[in-house]
Parts: structure tokens; C-alpha cells; sequence
């Protein structure tokens, strides 16, 4: 991927609608050049697909990932527990003194609460750390 590919891919981030003329007037190539560029990027994986981002009425309020430390036990064991909350989005096992990060998107900060307690609750969990978010941006 040289700088016009990326550029390329960053308007599309921006808006996936945007007209190729329009791309090709901001990355400074032919309409051609941009749907080239645009068809390998596809065959090679790079851009996977388009999506409209929906604002929801119930959209989450109160958003935060927990750092979780556990003693002996296996990611996919905790994994499974957290199905049990819909609030919770995402888990990821990460590499250093940290077992597990999980985001969670909640309507209030006292359903926040809830599941942070719970998760504290599950077996051979040493520690529970909070982080909220404050501000989130698009890339």
C-alpha cells in the first residue's frame, strides 16, 4: 500500500458513499486510477466491505473497559461467563501482567456497577480495574 491507497482508504473510512470522482479529486488521480486502486484493495482483503454506521435511541450511555487479573484459570472460561451480559461487547486476552481487557457499553453507570461486580465475583478473580471512556473518535 503506497500514500495514495491510503488516503484512499481513509476517505472511505469517512464516508464509504463518496463518489470515486470525488476520491480521485482529493487524491489527485484519474477516476480510473481510484476504481483500480479500489477493486485490488478488495481482491487483496484490505477493504473487507461498506457499512452505514446507525445512530441508535437506546444507544449505549456509559462505555468502559475493565482490566481483569485472575489467578489459574483460562480466558475462554471467563469468555463464557461474560456471554451473560449483553452489555459486554468485546473480551480480548492481551500479553503482559493483564489477563483479559473487555469493553462494555451500558445505559447507566449502576448497570456498569452490576457488571463489574459480577465479573469481581467469578472464580479466582484477583482484581477488577475500571477504565471509562471520556471521548471516543472514528478512525
Amino acid at each position: 500500500m503506497d500514500k495514495f491507497d491510503q488516503h484512499i482508504i481513509s476517505l472511505l473510512r469517512n464516508d464509504a458513499r463518496m463518489p470515486v470522482a470525488q476520491i480521485a479529486r482529493e487524491v489527485s488521480l484519474s477516476r480510473s486510477a481510484v476504481s483500480e486502486r479500489i477493486r485490488q484493495l478488495e481482491e487483496q482483503g484490505i477493504i473487507v466491505g461498506y457499512h452505514a454506521k446507525v445512530a441508535s435511541a437506546d444507544r449505549a450511555q456509559v462505555c468502559a473497559y475493565l482490566e481483569l487479573f485472575y489467578v489459574d484459570s483460562k480466558c475462554e472460561k471467563y469468555v463464557t461467563l461474560m456471554r451473560a451480559y449483553p452489555e459486554i461487547k468485546r473480551c480480548c486476552a492481551i500479553s503482559g501482567e493483564t489477563d483479559m481487557m473487555v469493553y462494555v457499553e451500558t445505559a447507566s453507570m449502576e448497570r456498569l456497577i452490576e457488571i463489574r461486580s459480577a465479573v469481581e465475583s467469578f472464580p479466582n478473580m484477583q482484581r477488577v480495574k475500571t477504565h471509562m471512556i471520556m471521548k471516543e473518535w472514528e478512525m
